[in-house]
């Protein structure tokens, strides 16, 4: 009986994973309740197998912006792994870049650093500077150093991570996609315009072939190109992405969604730019409320909003 019990625990979860993975997070969540369950009645709130659950509901959790929720599950996560694994198993700095990254995504970025650069040190110990999870330990840091402006800091550390990518995995593969996207961040904000672009268009293209054309995770892909255009002046080209991207969040996602606040905070942002300015201020009206029920008043991106619109109202004034 346990052995059918542990099959369907595994079943539950494979697909569980299958619904996240196509933007199916209402169906995914159950799944992965009932998952937790049995794990935890047949193997116990601390077996490897309870964290992979618990990891994948937390994940769940974050991508849907229920970040109160994802954290507990996270940190439950890492604890189990220390314990059962070892503070050095790979397992364990998969855990510690979980963690670290929905830290990032509440804006606790010295919380998140020494778990980046702690998971960046075991995988290279542990699995080598070549692993395609060192890849990923390198992306990561890579990019909390672009969030704090460390541009020079971040750029090679994403040229070594696209290195790894391309020679493993591929052109057509995720992780590709992403650091190409995220390369091309570093080169944007560095006014790098025509090496960001090109890159943009890849990792674009990349994310469309691989889950659709209206996947939430399309939509950020569609921002990032948007905003090199409207860096460069091309105000129309910029204005269809930011529409179209916000059109995924708002039906993927729903308009109460973080990420459905990031894209009316980027079409309000080229709305003031082209001097559309009601239109600017009824956007960032919205993007204030979301973020400030999703996030919190302290957040960097409510502060970021909420300065934007104290700009407008000045202007109007």
């Amino acid at each position: 009986m346990e052995s059918v019990r542990d099959d369907t625990a595994t079943r539950l979860n494979t697909l569980a994973l299958s619904y996240n993975r196509q933007g199916r997070y209402t169906e995914a969540e159950p799944l992965y309740l009932q998952a937790l369950a049995i794990r935890r009645e047949q193997l116990g709130e601390d077996h490897p197998d309870t964290a992979n659950v618990l990891n994948n509901l937390a994940a769940l959790y974050e991508v849907q912006g229920k970040y109160a929720q994802a954290e507990p599950l996270y940190q439950e996560t890492l604890a189990i792994c220390e314990r059962q694994l070892g503070a050095e198993h790979p397992y364990t700095a998969l855990s510690l870049n979980n963690l670290a990254a929905l830290y990032v995504e509440l804006g606790k970025y010295g919380e998140a650093e020494p778990m980046y650069r702690r998971a960046l040190a075991i995988c290279e110990r542990q699995l080598g500077i070549e692993h395609i999870q060192t890849a990923s330990s390198l992306h990561n840091l890579a990019a909390l150093y672009t969030k704090q402006g460390k541009y020079v800091e971040a750029e090679p550390m994403y040229q070594r991570a696209l290195a790894i990518c391309e020679d493993q995995m591929g052109a057509d593969h995720p992780h590709t996609g992403a650091t190409l996207n995220d390369l091309a961040r570093v080169y944007e904000m560095q006014q790098k315009y025509e090496l960001a672009e090109p890159l943009y268009r890849r990792a674009l293209a990349n994310c469309e072939r691989r889950v659709g054309e209206e996947h939430p995770q399309t939509s950020g892909y569609l921002n990032n190109l948007a905003g090199v255009y409207q860096s460069q002046g091309k105000y129309e080209e910029a204005e269809a992405l930011y529409q179209r991207a916000l059109k995924i969040c708002e039906h993927r996602l729903g308009e109460e969604h973080p990420h459905t606040a990031t894209c009316l905070h980027n079409l309000a942002n080229l709305h003031a730019e082209m001097g559309k300015l009601v239109e600017a201020k009824d956007l960032l009206q919205r993007a204030v409320e979301i973020r400030r029920r999703c996030l919190g008043e302290e957040h960097p991106d409510t502060v970021s909003s909420r300065s934007g619109l104290a700009w407008l109202n000045a202007r109007e004034g």
